[in-house]
């Protein structure tokens, strides 16, 4: 297994996936507020593009703030092309998302998206050479069947076949697939930064995707829908709460990956889906028995990760 964390830490990447996956929930739910005032582009902008400010004022903390000070970082044209591929596939990733919206069988294409981490140890094993353990490939496998019961369509869509193979499906594959390519490229970053420790590199990762990410979309935007502008402006008290908790988590996103490979990341992210089901429980929201067989298997699954990455 590569990685760039020194040996003396070699858990540290567990708490801080944790902090990330909380972030990120933080993040959805004023993501989620936020679309129904500018809609789903503008919204996923917001994330981008108020978080850059955030994410700048970390590094410059780092370099200006830390005691000490911090080494050198060489920043190269390998590591800016894994930034820019991950960027690329991260916003891919969104669009497939909102073209499996349009279909009717929305439900199949985000049980379909939930096989990012499976795709995930696929990639990084081609592209990066990283082969998962024999126990991390079982947590991935226990923890994606967890998932897959808590987003399961319903009965009368999930025995049909033509469902299955419906453009929609296509597009929820898509959707893990490129979120899994987006994953390799900011773990290839962090691998290409070599010894860089691993909070410089996630800062340094971060700020260019975010860049790259808030110039792509935010053109797209002002060229197709410029009136979602102004709305996401007018919006900016929740889209400041989006960016700086979508900063957060990109943050400690890329810290883990310059400390973990990606597969085991991505597989202990899924607890995400349990701070949501916390989420869900206060707001009063229901579960049937399947989704909480479903949570079991998933959190036995990350418990399984854990211990393989410790």
């Amino acid at each position: 297994m590569s990685t760039v964390v020194p040996s003396l830490l070699p858990g540290l990447w567990v708490p801080v996936v944790l902090f990330a996956a909380l972030a990120q929930t933080v993040r959805n739910a004023a993501q989620r507020s936020l679309t129904s005032e500018v809609g789903t582009l503008a919204a996923t902008l917001a994330r981008f593009l108020f978080g850059l400010p955030f994410a700048a004022v970390f590094l410059l903390g780092l370099y200006h703030l830390v005691p000490g000070g911090q080494p050198a970082v060489a920043l190269s044209w390998a590591w800016a092309g894994w930034i820019a591929l991950g960027a690329f596939f991260q916003v891919a990733a969104t669009a497939a998302l909102l073209l499996a919206m349009q279909e009717r069988n929305f439900a199949i294409a985000v049980t379909l998206s939930k096989t990012e981490v499976l795709q995930v140890a696929l990639f990084s094993s081609v592209f990066l050479h990283e082969l998962p353990t024999p126990l991390a490939l079982v947590a991935m496998a226990v923890a994606t069947a967890g998932v897959l019961l808590l987003s399961l369509p319903p009965r009368g869509q999930l025995l049909q076949w033509s469902a299955w193979t419906s453009p929609s499906a296509l597009y929820g594959l898509a959707c893990g697939a490129c979120f899994a390519i987006g994953t390799v490229g900011f773990r290839g970053a962090a691998l290409a930064l070599g010894d860089a420790p691993p909070w410089l590199s996630g800062a340094w990762g971060v700020l260019l995707a975010q860049t790259l990410q808030s110039i792509g979309l935010g053109a797209w935007i002002a060229w197709r829908a410029p009136a979602a502008l102004v709305r996401l402006a007018r919006s900016w008290r929740v889209s400041l709460l989006a960016g700086s908790m979508g900063a957060a988590a990109s943050l400690a996103w890329f810290t883990a990956y310059a400390m973990q490979d990606a597969a085991p990341v991505r597989t202990l992210g899924m607890v995400e889906v349990a701070f949501s089901w916390l989420v869900s429980r206060r707001l009063g929201e229901g579960f049937t028995r399947v989704e909480k067989i479903g949570m079991s298997v998933m959190l036995a699954g990350l418990v399984l990760i854990c211990l393989q990455g410790v």
